[in-house]
């Protein structure tokens, strides 16, 4: 009789490379392993060949590259949503399309099972899960780090030399990261305490800001109904559009952040963020929706951006509520067309300049020199309808506070006349 088969989201990892004989030692699973490149600097070959050697009957990578950018990372620049305004959502995009890939590997293998590595204090728990739920109920998931007997890093190396299961890791590793084609996280090490200023050391993807060149790196961004299509001109490709970027944003410092999160499990957090392109995109994608859009779609998608980083935050990507918002957001994209030149200079991303053929900007109406288009009398009857309810308020405190009520009656004609105060 054939055994039952386990998807198991695989990294190559020590966490996962134990998961992998310990599935089958306790269930007695034929385990399928499943690693997703999302963008990490990995070698995909040696994983796979790792994942055979551990015990896996079948290793599988799937590239999530141009998928992870044009289906994730695209409608969360369009919304502007960035968590608590500092966190760029880079893993929390990635979860949601990974459990999708493990849901459709599941399904292509009669599998009925799928296990993860997420530890029960994190998030991505909860969004590996909560899309698998989303996408098919029926699917076992299996979750070790809630209910194994392992409580550390050290419980993992032991099994590990105790079961000969072949790890590169060692008990000197400071920090858990997580790295993929848009950002790298770091937690652990000095960061637990947070008066502890982050090491210069820690950085991967950027150089730290005050290492950055002295001179200035401008870059021409062009959109097109607010997706990035070029840079300096020159189209690329999702992967080559977000590669060059991240390579500009390294080289000159861009996209650091050190932030305390509240994270969806009720606890604070706190983690070092590297995202060099996506700092430059979002910046550059709201400096030109500031041109092309009006006052009241600004604001309003303001308050939609927050919403909609909640939910990618928690993994609720596969939600009513989140395609309603992508649906709101792409109608606003459809005259976002056009350029923006960023100013790039020791981890600064700076809007230097933008141009549309939508733009509402109008030099003509906004000079501060002579126009002929503007009729500066027209303000006085606007300012009458707009403070008009401050007015009545002020006329009303006049008469609460005792003024004779013929003098209150001659001040009320002059006020709701205004201009000249003509009765």
């Amino acid at each position: 009789m054939a055994k039952e088969k386990v998807i198991l989201a695989y990294s190559g990892g020590l966490d996962t490379s134990v998961i992998m004989t310990w599935l089958k030692e306790n269930y007695d699973y034929e385990v399928i392993a499943v690693c997703c490149n999302a963008g990490q600097k990995e070698d995909f070959d040696a994983i796979e060949k790792k994942a055979i050697a551990t015990g896996a009957s079948k290793a599988i990578t799937i590239d999530l590259r141009e998928e992870f950018i044009t289906d994730f990372i695209y409608p969360t620049i369009k919304a502007g949503a960035i968590y608590e305004n500092e966190y760029m959502l880079g893993t929390s995009m990635a979860r949601p399309l990974m459990a999708k890939k493990l849901v459709e590997v599941a399904h292509q293998e009669g599998a009925f099972v799928i296990a993860h590595g997420c530890t029960g204090k994190g998030n991505d728990q909860v969004r590996f899960e909560t899309t698998i739920k989303a996408l098919d109920p029926s699917i076992k998931i299996i979750a070790p780090w809630r209910f194994w007997d392992f409580q550390s890093r050290e419980d993992l190396l032991e099994y590990a030399a105790a079961h000969n299961i072949p790890i590169s890791q060692s008990q000197a590793k400071i920090y858990s990261r997580d790295e993929n084609i848009w950002h790298i996280s770091h937690e652990g090490g000095e960061l637990e305490d947070p008066w502890n200023e982050h090491y210069k050391t820690i950085h991967v993807l950027s150089v730290p800001p005050e290492d950055a060149p002295d001179e200035v790196t401008y870059v021409n961004i062009d959109f097109e109904k607010g997706v990035p299509v070029a840079v300096d001109g020159e189209k690329l490709d999702p992967i080559a559009l977000l590669t060059k970027l991240n390579d500009l944003g390294s080289k000159n410092g861009v996209g650091t952040v050190d932030i305390i999160e509240n994270r969806l499990v009720g606890m604070k957090s706190r983690g070092v963020y590297e995202t060099p392109g996506g700092t430059i995109l979002f910046a550059a994608h709201a400096g030109l929706e500031k041109l092309v859009l009006d006052r009241d779609t600004l604001q309003y998608k303001a308050i939609v951006a927050q919403k909609m980083s909640q939910l990618i935050y928690d993994g609720l990507w596969y939600t009513p509520l989140r395609e309603a918002i992508s649906a709101f957001v792409d109608s606003t994209q459809e005259l976002l067309t056009g350029t923006v030149r960023m100013k790039l200079y020791k981890g600064s991303a700076i809007v230097a300049g933008r141009k549309s053929p939508n733009s509402l900007y109008s030099e003509e109406f906004a000079t501060f020199s002579a126009d002929e288009v503007y009729d500066q009398s027209d303000a006085e009857g606007f300012i009458n309808l707009f403070s008009l309810p401050l007015r009545i308020r002020a006329m009303q405190k006049f008469s609460v506070e005792g003024m004779p009520t013929p003098e209150h009656e001659k001040l009320e004609r002059k006020v709701l006349k205004a201009g000249d105060f003509v009765e």
